[in-house]
């Protein structure tokens, strides 16, 4: 059962039409899902995206006009409370780490299952970051951009923050980082007393300011 008043708007930005036509049949067989238009270029879906105003845009990154990442700016200028699902082959933890400071709020494998990307649009209109999980398990594991972050956070800590950012649940956390769900806890506190963010948005933000996702 949905629980959403309404069924989530969503926009299709690929210039496959027989990935759209997929993407299409998976979109409305759910019932919490509603597929307003479908766009083969970045120019028709942000004109799209401008006049349907969708809760969320499942967007290719390789597109005839080039890679698509720059136009997520546009996307998001055009209608600022959409959220953008990057669709794409490419396993590039760089990548994704491009489109998530773009302002994608999530990164979806084609070879993945039809449920991951139902579940990335569906945390996308929650506000909540979804990543293919072995690419985020890549970029948790990596380390944080030349800058990185001012206050004195440890090597774990940085792991959990990662892993808060890209949309993992403490039990999650916990079993990716093989730690108890209160070990986890204890992390997160301190993180949040070290940054002074209190709430998960104010740490996602946090983890894409210091390059840390």
């Amino acid at each position: 059962m949905s629980v959403y008043a309404e069924p989530l708007g969503v926009v299709i930005i690929d210039d496959s039409e027989e990935v759209r036509a997929a993407l299409a049949l998976v979109i409305g067989a759910q019932s919490d899902l509603k597929l307003l238009g479908a766009a083969s270029g970045v120019t028709e879906g942000v004109g799209m995206v401008r006049r349907l105003y969708p809760d969320v845009v499942v967007l290719d990154v390789n597109m005839p006009e080039g890679s698509s990442i720059a136009a997520i700016p546009r996307i998001l200028k055009s209608a600022p409370s959409t959220r953008i699902v990057v669709l794409t082959m490419q396993t590039d933890s760089q990548l994704a780490r491009d489109a998530l400071r773009a302002g994608a709020t999530g990164f979806v494998l084609k070879e993945a299952a039809e449920d991951e990307l139902i579940q990335a649009v569906r945390y996308a209109a929650q506000g909540r970051t979804y990543l293919n999980p072995e690419l985020g398990a890549r970029l948790a594991a990596e380390g944080p951009g030349a800058a990185g972050p001012p206050d004195d956070l440890s090597a774990r800590e940085l792991e959990v923050l990662r892993l808060i950012a890209l949309g993992h649940t403490n039990s999650e956390i916990a079993g990716q980082l093989f730690l108890s769900v209160r070990t986890v806890e204890s992390h997160r506190a301190h993180i949040q007393q070290k940054t002074q963010r209190g709430s998960r948005a104010e740490l996602v933000a946090y983890a894409r300011e210091h390059d840390l996702v």
